[in-house]
């Protein structure tokens, strides 16, 4: 049968490579929907490529764009938030949820809302609400299927039916592109150099977060909500080879693992093709040539971020999107060239320190914390600037 699917954030990297995999079997896909932030070209062409009904962009200023960018081609186009949410809203059958950061999380609750199927790779939202979320998947029968690669490879190895069977599950981690560097040297890291990541193909933001792991340390948090074994069960460990994306460990001794080459397609098509399995035009997983894998312990020291995401988990309530909040800008300031790449945690140590609000009981709450996390975070940064 073909399946309905709406991308929201159609022309980020992991959008992108949702629309190869569809592309590549247009019989078994009916794209209802696609939505981007400002890249109106790119989503143009996916739209007109795909025979889209709808397209949505984000920034409300590009709306005349997009409308001038498909005019006669039939696909109704919209935009701002409100647009975003109506393109979640929109029947479908499978939603991807690729939209970066916090801005992802009112599309992200529309789509749980109707009660379907969504591919979930905003982690951000998970992070910032995973409470609410997961209240709103129960609530409307929703599913939800994890699109990081270790998120959805800890999926493929769970026993959802026995948790009380896992003794823990093991996040993997690259260790990102200064694995072995000193503080020292990190401090003198450029934007241009963070963003190189040694095996994955990732957005800036993804790709900084990656490179303070951070990355790991929201991973954490979202683990924590998809998998409800607490998160003292959860732990993390370096293996520079991203071939085992994650694994499970069982109380009987045995411990299963997802293997895979680091390309983001093999968990998309895991998730799109979910019960089934479909073909993914990916290179196969050669381990002779690889000849060894090996791992090492995460050093908190250098990598500070991991026992602030630690701590946030543990204490849950406001904090893990007030972390959230606080290192989408540190991230974006540090892209921006405001700040260095170790004042990243730095700044998101100090707004934990200076703001503990309750814990949000709705969406209006949770962006109230995340706006004050962000306007400290902010103000931090100016006074550090002066």
């Amino acid at each position: 049968m073909t399946r309905a699917v709406t991308i929201l954030g159609a022309t980020g990297s992991v959008g992108s490579s949702t629309l190869d995999l569809i592309e590549r079997t247009p019989d078994a896909f009916e794209v209802v929907a696609l939505t981007a932030h400002s890249d109106v070209a790119g989503l143009a062409a996916a739209a007109r490529r795909t025979g889209a009904r709808f397209a949505a962009i984000g920034d409300d200023r590009l709306g005349p764009a997009l409308a001038d960018a498909l005019a006669g081609s039939g696909v109704e186009t919209g935009a701002g938030e409100s647009a975003l949410i109506d393109a979640a809203s929109m029947p479908a059958d499978w939603t991807m949820a690729a939209i970066v950061g916090c801005a992802g999380l009112k599309p992200v609750m529309a789509a749980l809302e109707q009660g379907r199927t969504l591919g979930l790779a905003n982690k951000e939202s998970l992070v910032s609400a995973g409470d609410l979320m997961m209240q709103a998947a129960r609530g409307h029968g929703a599913t939800l299927l994890p699109v990081d690669s270790e998120h959805n490879a800890i999926f493929q190895c769970l026993d959802h039916a026995r948790l009380e069977s896992v003794r823990r599950i093991i996040l993997t981690a690259s260790g990102g592109p200064f694995r072995t560097w000193s503080r020292a040297e990190m401090a003198a890291v450029t934007p241009e150099r963070a963003v190189q990541h040694p095996n994955w193909s990732m957005g800036a933001k993804i790709s900084i977060d990656s490179a303070t792991m951070m990355n790991k340390g929201l991973e954490l948090i979202e683990a924590h909500h998809l998998f409800p074994v607490g998160h003292g069960r959860i732990d993390i460990l370096v293996h520079p080879q991203s071939v085992i994306h994650s694994m499970v460990e069982y109380v009987d001794g045995s411990t299963l693992a997802q293997l895979g080459t680091p390309d983001m397609r093999v968990p998309i098509a895991h998730a799109l093709a979910w019960p089934e399995r479909m073909v993914a035009p990916v290179e196969t997983l050669d381990l002779v040539r690889i000849g060894s894998l090996s791992f090492e312990a995460p050093d908190p020291d250098r990598f500070p971020a991991l026992a602030l995401a630690r701590a946030a988990v543990e204490a849950g309530g406001a904090r893990p999107a007030i972390l959230n909040a606080a290192n989408e800008q540190a991230v974006a300031a540090f892209l921006a060239r405001r700040i260095g790449f170790l004042d990243i945690a730095a700044i998101v140590a100090q707004v934990l320190d200076r703001y503990d609000p309750a814990a949000p009981a709705n969406l209006d709450e949770v962006f109230v914390v995340d706006g004050e996390a962000r306007r400290l975070a902010d103000e931090l940064m100016e006074v550090k600037a002066a």
